[in-house]
């Protein structure tokens, strides 16, 4: 259960999700926003709360952490102009100002019906550092142009918007039917980055809910 701790200069502001903050110094001043309509409800689609939450130090120096809903890893993501990168819903825990959330849709329906990682993701632009939980452990690649990776339904975590994703069918009824696999993987395409994340939270409940006593 990891936790993001940020040292933050005096007049500097840090954003994150309702409900996020784990503890500051008494210095951390708290404001809530929405930003509009558009980006309340986009958040909102995305699997974040409607409103964000802006902490900036006053009178020096200060700190605040982050911790994570879930066992797994937090991983620091710088974003530029240039690079924006897609992750799958919820992702997003806190970044430093600059750094902005919307949402972001599948535009083939085959891939947000059977992907695994829905219609609706996450985009994050602008300039700064965010902060991204991920379920499990983390595995990143550097997909050269044209390189490939084929994926498990709900395993990737994020990947730059550089990335092209799409869905294959598993070849072969028997394998479909019996392998215990599901009918759909992920591919990736290169070039870019691609985060994978080694326990997604549908799976951990799925195995979780197998093992609890039937009660009729």
């Amino acid at each position: 259960m990891p936790a993001v701790i940020c040292q933050v200069e005096n007049g500097e502001t840090v954003i994150c999700e309702s409900g996020a903050m784990s503890w500051m110094t008494p210095n951390m001043e708290m404001s809530t926003s929405g930003g509009g309509a558009g980006k309340m409800f986009g958040r909102m689609f995305s699997g974040e709360s409607m409103f964000q939450n802006r902490y900036t130090a006053h009178g020096g120096p200060g700190m605040i952490a982050f911790a994570s809903k879930f066992p797994g890893d937090i991983k620091a993501v710088e974003i530029t102009r240039s690079s924006p990168v897609i992750c799958q819903k919820g992702a997003f825990l806190a970044s430093t100002e600059g750094v902005e959330m919307s949402v972001h849709f599948q535009q083939k329906m085959s891939t947000g019906l059977f992907g695994g990682e829905g219609f609706v993701m996450q985009k994050l632009s602008g300039e700064g550092m965010a902060f991204l939980e991920i379920d499990g452990s983390t595995i990143e690649y550097n997909l050269e142009p044209g390189q490939q990776l084929l994926i498990d339904t709900g395993y990737l975590a994020m990947m730059d918007a550089s990335v092209k994703m799409e869905i294959q069918k598993v070849k072969g009824l028997k394998n479909a039917m019996f392998g215990g696999e599901g009918l759909f993987n992920t591919l990736v395409t290169g070039p870019g980055r691609v985060i994978i994340q080694t326990m997604p939270i549908p799976g951990f409940a799925a195995l979780i809910a197998s093992l609890l006593p039937n009660k009729h």
